[in-house]
């Protein structure tokens, strides 16, 4: 059974609190699968209690619970026939992620942005999972231009570097969701140790987002489908505008440079 029949269903044994979750989640299914409790509860002004039963209610162990459903539900939806080729489809999907995350960007976000990587005093990049191996691609694009910085997806080392920075400092949270727990900790310690915070996430409600100093938002939501080549391509397209923009404001050689590593690199072939 489908969400909204379930809840159809169980609507008459739902307390006055409980109805206006259920109409919440009826009409605004996809905040409440890329959302958290904080955004039903700022919207519709319930406590965590009245959600939980909510939940339980409708058969499920919990609010989490109750997300994947919705989520699984979103999914296959989504997943429904068309007459295109399926490489249509996902060239049609991954062209339409790149335009919408340029049609997210604020410009004045975006130079701020560049003008705290180029005026910092070390860079890092922070993220785990796939949002981690965006920051290592993300590191290995500013090595071009000749930065060179520090990616790192371990979450303990991740917080002893925290630890230790300063306001002279910058580090680029990568997260889709905005809600990973370990990125978000140490992202935390960061900004409470006096350095700058940007983040490279999906959601501008999200923790991450909430105790960043700029945040560039990418288009793709993600919850069960997490990890998506849509996904990462949505972040790497940001890491890339920050790269021309910071070439552009600081009038980057990066012929010159290229040339160096080009150089570098012939001299490890065989031939």
């Amino acid at each position: 059974m489908n969400i909204d029949n379930l809840i159809k269903s169980k609507y008459e044994t739902l307390t006055k609190s409980e109805k206006k979750v259920a109409q919440y989640v009826t009409n605004n299914k996809k905040s409440v699968i890329y959302g958290t409790m904080e955004t039903i509860k700022k919207d519709i002004a319930v406590g965590d209690a009245t959600i939980v039963r909510f939940s339980k209610k409708l058969g499920f162990s919990g609010f989490n619970d109750l997300k994947i459903d919705l989520a699984k539900d979103e999914l296959t939806k989504n997943n429904i026939d068309s007459s295109h080729d399926y490489y249509d489809d996902i060239a049609d999907h991954l062209m339409s992620t790149i335009k919408d995350t340029a049609s997210l960007i604020d410009p004045n976000d975006l130079e701020k942005a560049i003008e705290l990587i180029s005026n910092c005093r070390k860079l890092y990049l922070f993220g785990v999972g796939h949002s981690g191996e965006t920051a290592l691609d993300f590191s290995k694009m500013l090595l071009r231009i000749g930065l060179i910085v520090h990616a790192e997806t371990d979450s303990h080392f991740q917080a002893q570097m925290a630890s230790m920075l300063s306001k002279d400092d910058l580090v680029i949270g990568i997260s889709l969701s905005g809600e990973t727990k370990d990125t978000y900790t140490s992202l935390k310690m960061a900004k409470e140790n006096g350095a700058k915070v940007i983040s490279i996430t999906n959601n501008n409600l999200s923790s991450i987002a909430q105790i960043s100093d700029i945040t560039l938002r990418t288009s793709v939501e993600e919850f069960l489908n997490g990890g998506s080549l849509a996904g990462q391509l949505s972040q790497l397209y940001l890491c890339e505008v920050l790269i021309h923009g910071y070439e552009k404001q600081n009038k980057i050689d990066t012929v010159s440079i290229r040339e160096k590593a080009l150089r570098a690199i012939m001299k490890k072939r065989i031939k």
